[in-house]
């Protein structure tokens, strides 16, 4: 886990899961997560186990997160915004479902 070196100077209030959080302007919304003690960000689609950024830098996509309504959002590249709605990432959407209830349905 991450501790804040300095206390908020400029903050920038934001929700993750609905509870509302603060940053510090200018930071980048996986430390701000890190920082504020979450432990993970996202499950993953093949085993469900639970994932935290990890690199930091946009490398390896553990930070995914949902960002105003946006899947597979990198929160170590996004800077936080007043008012930003953060959610955790639930799994890839099952873009094939359609199609199979579509199948399903004809005679």
């Amino acid at each position: 886990m991450l501790k804040r070196l300095r206390e908020i100077e400029e903050p920038v209030s934001f929700t993750f899961d609905g509870v509302q959080m603060q940053a510090q302007r200018g930071e980048m919304l996986a430390t701000a997560l890190l920082a504020a003690g979450i432990g993970h960000v996202r499950r993953s689609v093949v085993s469900g186990a639970p994932r935290a950024p990890y690199c930091l830098m946009g490398v390896c996509f553990e930070c995914l997160v949902t960002v105003d309504g946006l899947q597979n959002r990198q929160a170590c590249l996004l800077e936080v915004e007043e008012g930003m709605v953060v959610e955790s990432q639930r799994g890839a959407p099952d873009v094939l479902a359609h199609f199979r209830d579509e199948k399903r349905q004809q005679p």
